[in-house]
């Protein structure tokens, strides 16, 4: 093993490799593997891992990992490879605690994916192997319709999964190797099997720059400008049709003019307004598409006319055309708003040319390239700050509403609002591999990511319609038969194929979900799929590591007790003195303090270093020992009148033989961990902290912020033992750690939440991205995945409801195809409605 030279920290004289060596320091600190050491323990990690050694391409490896996990080892590809977890979690494919897998996993897939349906095939494209393809799908009007598009283009031989997002008019497929070198010809196969679906629809593959808001657009100004044509062709077809209907139903009930002149108006009407509706039906029948909802429309509306409704069949075509319209600008809408919040990409940007600026667009960018930030200006693409000073408002990207000051030398995150003075950055990053597109793909593809009921809702769509129709049949023939009343029964039997459509399902649940993904995106908290979101509401304990997530992970100096005459102040500058060589953080966090207080240390005349016991140095007080109990025992320095600490660790200081004082040094508690504690167990959440710190300094940052139960001086093999426990206990488990070096005990929670930093590794394991380090998001993401999940059952419940009762009322003779009509449109679009009002709860 390679090793740089050793670094002695001159606090208690231990060698703390900088590179390559595990640390044997007895103080309390993170040697990335997010493990924590209490002051005198006595034994270093021992997992046998070297965690977090940083090489020369600037990525992490880690490599051995003794906890028999071998977790998020990573690459110079930038990707996460997990082999051979042998955590002792049983994985089988009906399992979906979130464990991540590689290629131990026996299903065949590539990395770090995991396993969702029992027995089936893996339903989101995120877990299947072969090449990865994006396409953009236009024209896409029904979410039914894409369902069918999904299922085609997935059966095809050479596609391992495909997933169509009908909320970001994205399709994503997994394909083999041999078929995506010819593009071409699957491009073709794609197109053939959506446009004999949609015929208006057109699928090509999609860039960068056809991400987000601009997926949502037409990709050409020909393209909208037909799209804007054929709106106005709707509406005014529309409200011809609607004038007409008004002047025959006058005519009719006044009994002005000729009888025949009333239907004929009706007929005229209901050419005007369902002729599109009957061409699709006719072209769908062609292509073998029977049970769409063009023909189920058709066929209940001429069905209306066959038993002379002539009144009826144009009114209740009337009001499905006007039910379609707003239900499309609905969408539309909740679409633009969703991905308004989420996409924060530039247009363009100001490139610094010579004395002047010069736009061009934001994917023309380099690395190098000086741009111009005018206050009020977004932050465009992720850089360094050059030239200028001004507050950045960083709640785009991470929630947090407090605006932080940069200067020169500071580094930016794209998506940040410049607030005050102009900046020079020079970019680091393009626009495809900076934050504001990786938060965008992060979005996209938990869009991608079906739930369990979105799932089940597709399903029963499947049985849905054909089941509505039957019986639709029956009610037609049966019932006539014994009665005679054929009018009657045949009328029901129409009201049924009015509702038979699935679309309200097909689409509500879904956009519930792409609705949580977007509210959460607004908060800084990006959800990795409808996965994660179903399982985060489901959740009844949160497991926290301490050092990052509960405490900022910044030791400080809590407090100074002298002893014998001395002063606080005193106390700390000959402390201060001797620890001023130390790069470990409790003695930097000793010297800073006396520093701030701006108390003039003195070089040591002679300083020893006793390894694993604290520093001898001697100053013009005299002969000064600093450092820990063991230090203090060995020079026979009475301790008998200074108490142990009961939080954080102690620096013990001697002059001459006698005991001075006594420091004590923790890590800060974040301030808004106790309320968002409390908000979680508002919340019915049970809480718990993992951690490697000793015992003491744990239990007292759990009474300090009110968490339920703690274990400390944990290995990362004890950690997630203890995890596996506590779900046994109480239930499904959230693990919040801080990023990647909790790698194991993510893996093992139901759902695993990495927090602050948005890194990109953290944002590749965990299942929830905390981009703010603020504790209060973990309550925040819970409360929005259940009222997701929430508000998608309500829109499954609320569209079956109404379409049941619409039936009940059908069969009774109490119900009229204008109900069946807003059981249809009707309720699609109030589900709609009530999918985006997440987008604006507080």
């Amino acid at each position: 093993m390679k090793q740089t030279k050793p670094n002695k920290d001159p606090h208690n004289g231990i060698h703390i490799y900088q590179h390559k060596d595990t640390p044997t320091c007895g103080h309390p600190h993170k040697n990335g593997t997010g493990l924590e050491y209490g002051h005198g323990q006595e034994h270093a990690c021992s997992c046998g891992a070297e965690h977090g050694h940083k090489h020369e391409d600037g990525l992490t490896q880690e490599h051995g990992c003794g906890c028999g996990a071998g977790h998020g080892h990573r690459h110079a590809d930038g990707h996460m490879q997990e082999h051979g977890c042998s955590c002792g979690t049983e994985l089988g494919h009906g399992q979906e605690h979130g464990h991540m897998h590689g290629q131990s996993c026996g299903c065949g897939t590539g990395h770090g994916h995991k396993h969702a349906e029992p027995g089936g095939h893996h339903p989101d494209i995120s877990a299947a192997d072969g090449v990865k393809l994006a396409y953009l799908v236009e024209n896409l009007g029904c979410a039914n319709c894409a369902a069918k598009m999904e299922r085609r283009i997935h059966e095809l031989p050479e596609v391992n999964a495909a997933t169509l997002t009908f909320a970001t008019k994205q399709l994503r497929v997994a394909v083999t190797a041999v078929a995506a070198d010819d593009a071409d010809k699957l491009l073709a196969k794609f197109q053939d099997i959506c446009s004999s679906i949609e015929p208006e629809v057109i699928v090509s593959r999609q860039a960068v720059s056809q991400k987000g808001k601009k997926a949502l657009q037409p990709t050409a100004s020909k393209e909208a400008a037909q799209k804007s044509r054929k709106q106005k062709i709707s509406l005014i077809s529309i409200l011809t049709g609607a004038a007409l209907f008004i002047l025959g139903e006058v005519l009719e009930q006044a009994g002005i003019g000729a009888s025949f002149l009333p239907p004929l108006i009706f007929v005229l009407a209901y050419l005007i307004l369902g002729s599109e509706i009957l061409a699709a039906a006719g072209k769908n029948i062609v292509r073998g598409q029977v049970f769409d909802e063009n023909f189920l429309m058709g066929i209940a509306t001429l069905g209306a006319f066959a038993i002379g409704n002539f009144p009826e069949a144009v009114g209740v075509m009337l009001f499905y055309r006007i039910g379609e319209y707003f239900e499309e600008a609905a969408v539309s809408r909740s679409r633009s708003q969703i991905m308004d919040a989420v996409d924060l990409r530039p247009e363009v940007v100001n490139l610094v040319v010579g004395d002047g600026t010069k736009a061009i667009p934001a994917e023309e960018a380099q690395p190098g390239d000086l741009l111009f930030i005018r206050p009020g200006d977004r932050i465009p693409l992720d850089g360094v700050i050059t030239e200028g000073e001004s507050r950045l408002d960083t709640s785009p990207i991470t929630g947090e509403p407090v605006p932080i000051r940069a200067s020169a030398g500071d580094p930016v995150t794209s998506g940040c609002i410049n607030l005050s003075g102009s900046l020079s950055i020079r970019v680091e990053k393009n626009l495809e591999h900076s934050m504001v597109t990786r938060i965008l793909d992060s979005v996209e593809n938990a869009a991608a990511s079906k739930p369990k009921i979105d799932r089940f809702i597709t399903r029963f769509s499947r049985i849905y319609t054909p089941f509505v129709v039957a019986a639709a049949f029956a009610t037609a023939i049966l019932p006539s038969l014994v009665t005679g009343d054929w009018r009657h029964w045949i009328y029901t039997a129409l009201t049924f194929l009015v509702i038979s459509c699935p679309c309200a399902l097909v689409l509500s649940v879904p956009l519930a979900f792409f609705s949580g993904i977007g509210s959460g995106s607004k908060r800084g908290i990006l959800f990795k799929g409808g996965v994660s979101i179903e399982a985060l509401g489901r959740i009844s304990t949160v497991i926290m590591d301490k050092t990052g997530t509960v405490t900022k992970g910044d030791f400080a100096l809590q407090k100074v007790t002298p002893f014998h005459g001395y002063e606080e102040e005193e106390i700390l500058t000959l402390c201060a003195s001797c620890e001023q060589q130390s790069t470990h953080p409790i003695g930097v966090s000793i010297t800073a303090a006396a520093r701030e207080k701006g108390l003039a240390l003195e070089q040591p005349a002679s300083l020893e270093e006793i390894a694993g016991q604290g520093i001898c140095a001697t100053l013009s007080a005299g002969k000064v020992l600093a450092g820990n109990r063991k230090l203090m025992e060995r020079f026979q320095i009475d301790t008998s009148g200074c108490s142990q600490s009961s939080f954080g660790t102690e620096v013990l200081l001697a002059v001459d033989g006698k005991l001075a004082g006594c420091l004590a040094v923790s890590d800060t508690i974040k301030p808004e961990a106790q309320t968002a504690i409390q908000a979680l167990k508002k919340l019915n959440i049970r809480t718990a902290m993992l951690t490697g710190d000793a015992s003491e300094s744990a239990q007292a940052v759990a009474e300090a912020t009110g968490i339920d139960e703690v274990h400390a001086k944990l290995l990362p093999e004890g950690k997630l033992s203890k995890l596996q426990e506590i779900r046994k206990e109480h239930g499904a488990a959230m693990f919040v750690g801080d990023g990647i070096n909790d790698a194991p005990v993510l893996a093992g929670a139901d759902v695993g939440a990495a927090m602050g930093s948005g890194a990109d590794a953290a944002i590749e394991a965990a299942d929830v991205v905390f981009m703010t380090s603020n504790m209060e998001a973990v309550p925040d993401s819970i409360t929005i995945a259940k009222a997701t999940t929430r508000i998608a059952w309500q829109n499954v419940v609320f569209a079956l409801g109404i379409k049941a009762v619409v039936m009940a009322l059908g069969l009774t003779g109490y119900a009229s195809m204008w109900m069946a009509v807003f059981a249809d449109s009707g309720v699609a679009m109030l589900c709609v409605l009530n999918s985006i009002r997440l987008l604006y709860k507080k």
